[in-house]
Formats: C-alpha cells, sequence, structure tokens
C-alpha cells in the first residue's frame, strides 16, 4: 500500500469505538528502526452487517479520505494470533500476525494456500522488524 513504501516495523491497530466505528492505526519507520515515525489514521466501518469481514476503511488525511479502501479478512486463525487481509480487486494482500513473526511451518501453510486460491504469492513483501 502506498503509506506503506519505504517503511519498517510496520504495525496496525484496530479499536473498536462506541459508535461501531472501528479506529484504525498503521505506523511504522522511515527507512530505518531509528526513522521519523509514519502514521495514518482513519475509521473502518461494516457496510453490510451480513458480511462483517468486509471492512471499508477511510483514512484521514486529505486527499486520501476521498479513496475509501476495502479490506476483506478473508482468513483468520481460529485464536486470532494472524489475519489474512485483501480485498476484491486482490491487489493488496496483507498477512497480519499479533507478533512480529509468524512460525515458519504456518507462514508456508498460508503462503500455499494463498497462491492455490490464485495470489501471486512472489509479490509478498516481508515488513522487516528489529531483531527478526
Amino acid at each position: 500500500m502506498f503509506f506503506e513504501r519505504g517503511l519498517v516495523a510496520v504495525t496496525a491497530e484496530y479499536n473498536l469505538e462506541e459508535d461501531g466505528r472501528i479506529r484504525v492505526k498503521h505506523q511504522g519507520f522511515k527507512g530505518a528502526f531509528e526513522g521519523k515515525t509514519a502514521i495514518i489514521e482513519g475509521y473502518a466501518t461494516v457496510p453490510a452487517p451480513e458480511s462483517p469481514a468486509k471492512l471499508r476503511v477511510r483514512f484521514d488525511p486529505f486527499p486520501v479520505r476521498f479513496f475509501p479502501a476495502d479490506y476483506w479478512i478473508i482468513e483468520l486463525d481460529q485464536h486470532y494470533a494472524y489475519a489474512v487481509v485483501s480485498g476484491p480487486s486482490r491487489r493488496n494482500l496483507w498477512i497480519m500476525s499479533r507478533t512480529p513473526t509468524i512460525d515458519r511451518a504456518t507462514y508456508d501453510e498460508l503462503l500455499a494456500r494463498l497462491g492455490q486460491r490464485g495470489f501471486d504469492i512472489n509479490k509478498i513483501e516481508k515488513t522487516q522488524h528489529p531483531d527478526h
């Protein structure tokens, strides 16, 4: 995604607000772990309650707020250790983990399933984290 280019140690936080919206905050460091912090924030909503895994995200900075993104949770670990997120265009794909790393066997299984679903797994870029 455009806001992740050149960043390391990227994290994503999702917090449910009282009004039902989900606060979204992505942040990382520019170029190096000691670099300047880059943050983008916004809100996610569930446009169709019958499809709660399909989120619509609007980030706050102008002009980005005029281009909402669809974040579809296409796979979720039974213990919420990881989630796989894409969208209807399938142009973007994230493997998100609650920890900086996912064990190799789980990661390889995810890649195999994503490849079987038609995703180009050769385009996946791992986010660099300190000591990982």
